[in-house]
């Protein structure tokens, strides 16, 4: 057996926390100095980790259970006052971008609307996992301008699924299953609701009789990643999606909070941060020209730009003032591994070339960097509602 990624494991959690603990001390979240990390020791710079499908697979548990504990931390309250508000900003979120990038794709290539439409649907991509991440660092997850973006970030990532299911039957390459992705969606959430008060029954009856116990953390994962399997492989919607929901049914269990702390406990030490710096072993910059570089500069800035243009504009029209419609549009900004997913969707259909992954790298790059440093100095210099 090749036991080399023992010793990936062991030069990513090292240099994770290193860097974790330098940007925490010039004032950035830790999650800033991970992806850096990764772009350090990746194939961009060293060379000393590639990516692996072992690799991936944990990055794909750090998400899995960073989104369960937004899940588990989330104010239904909240939520129920606020997912109004955050659906038309998750509509804004898609649209935006979505009319960005297909402009702009066409200024550089020509009238190829197919593919305009789909650069712009992997610009209209929001991954909320760095920016939950942030928060709960911060402490800021369950306030209202937290569970907005959350709330926001999940509804994007359904509109976004319809979006690209549309284009992909659009150009043939999505087929009769890409329509029925479409009605799969709702069935989900049904089920979601329906079997999600029948669960918390039970884990509620769970917890009368095994209050504080390592059985409640362990019996509450394996529902996670359960709800993750359902959701990407039965209905076709992002695992981190069915990660979250199940967070959700659990959120007022009255050992939630004991749950979550559990649960942050591998995440912290292994998952997130291979996670994060798995974000940095995807870049590299081999097949980059002029060209390129001038198409990836305008559609990193327009993608950004877009999230927090339409986000937080519509967060004011919602009736969110001052400097929290700035919070949630940064808290929108972030890209992940649903604009991975989505390039590999068009890469399979024909839509995209693989030198456009090269933008949408940087895009992850910069955003997952930028936006915790954004968002810390946006909560530290105007604490929310101000």
């Amino acid at each position: 057996m090749d036991i080399r990624f023992l010793l990936d494991l062991a030069l990513l959690l090292f240099t994770a926390k290193a860097f974790g603990i330098l940007a925490r001390g010039i004032g950035a979240p830790e999650v800033v100095g991970e992806i850096v990390a990764g772009l350090l020791v990746g194939p961009a710079l060293l060379g000393l980790v590639q990516q692996t499908d072992f690799l991936a697979q944990m990055a794909e548990i750090g998400v899995i259970m960073l989104m369960f504990e937004a899940g588990l931390g989330t104010n239904l309250k909240e939520l129920r006052r606020t997912g109004l508000k955050a659906t038309l900003i998750a509509c804004a979120g898609v649209f935006v971008p979505l009319a960005l990038g297909t402009a702009l794709y066409l200024g550089f290539y020509g009238a190829q609307i197919l593919k305009g439409l789909f650069v712009g649907t992997i610009m209209s991509a929001t991954s909320v996992s760095i920016t939950v991440a942030a928060l709960k660092e911060m402490g800021k997850l369950d306030g209202t301008v937290g569970t907005t973006i959350v709330s926001a970030a999940i509804i994007d990532d359904v509109i976004g699924i319809v979006v690209l299911t549309v284009v992909l039957s659009m150009s043939g390459g999505g087929g009769g299953d890409g329509m029925m992705t479409l009605l799969k969606i709702p069935l989900f959430f049904a089920l979601a609701l329906g079997s999600g008060v029948l669960v918390y029954r039970v884990f509620s009856w769970l917890d009368s009789r095994y209050t504080h116990t390592r059985r409640m953390p362990i019996v509450s994962l394996c529902y996670c990643f359960l709800m993750a399997w359902l959701a990407e492989t039965w209905f076709g919607i992002a695992d981190i999606t069915g990660a979250y929901v199940a967070g959700v049914v659990l959120c007022n269990l009255s050992d939630a909070k004991y749950i979550e702390r559990r649960v942050d406990i591998s995440s912290y030490m292994v998952f997130a941060p291979l996670f994060f710096t798995g974000i940095g072993l995807k870049t590299s910059f081999a097949a980059m020209d002029l060209r390129l570089l001038a198409f990836s500069v305008c559609f990193v800035a327009l993608s950004l730009l877009g999230k927090v243009g339409g986000c937080g504009l519509c967060a004011r029209a919602c009736g969110f003032r001052g400097n929290d419609t700035v919070k949630i549009g940064l808290g929108m900004m972030t890209r992940g591994e649903v604009a991975l997913i989505t390039a590999q969707k068009g890469l399979a259909a024909g839509l995209l070339t693989p030198e456009f992954f090269t933008p949408v790298i940087l895009l992850i790059l910069v955003s997952s960097i930028i936006t915790p440093i954004l968002l810390k100095r946006a909560y530290t210099k105007y604490p929310e509602g101000q």
